[in-house]
């Protein structure tokens, strides 16, 4: 049995070590991105370490969410090139945070019920490999964000 069990974990062992390596290098060029982005912006951001970075332009001043609470956001996501590619109505969209892109989950809580500002997602904190929806693969995305109510 340990003839069969040995080379298998060993197979194992490669392809997650490969796997990890290329999520390392793919969260390398996302970062350089977001950074010249905001460098040609003149944006300041502040980052987490997961590698989302965020822009508070307005704090707000309501009630604050948390990772699973539902909220309503109007919001415009747009690629680094600028080009929209999402966009909900000035009254926003509900949705409960559990429910979202991991970005999105741990990026929105950063702002307080009418808070606005900015976020800026590598590509494991939004689609990764498998894009969606006319999103590439391994795409950064900007994400204009109004925290309108935390329900």
């Amino acid at each position: 049995m340990n003839r069969i069990l040995t080379p298998f974990l060993s197979i194992l062992l490669v392809f997650s070590s490969c796997s990890k390596k290329k999520a390392e290098k793919q969260a390398e060029v996302d970062d350089k991105i977001i950074q010249t982005y905001l460098s040609e912006k003149g944006i300041t951001a502040s980052k987490t370490t997961s590698g989302l970075y965020y822009f508070i332009e307005s704090q707000g001043t309501g009630i604050e969410c948390n990772s699973y609470s539902t909220v309503k956001v109007a919001y415009k996501g747009c690629f680094t090139n600028g080009s929209i590619f999402d966009q909900s109505a000035t009254t926003g969209v509900t949705f409960n945070l559990q429910q979202v892109i991991s970005g999105w989950t741990e990026g929105i809580p950063k702002f307080k019920e009418g808070g606005v500002g900015k976020l800026f997602l590598p590509s494991a904190l939004a689609y990764g490999e498998q894009g969606t929806n006319g999103i590439p693969s391994n795409s950064v995305l900007v994400f204009d964000i109004h925290l309108i109510d935390v329900l």
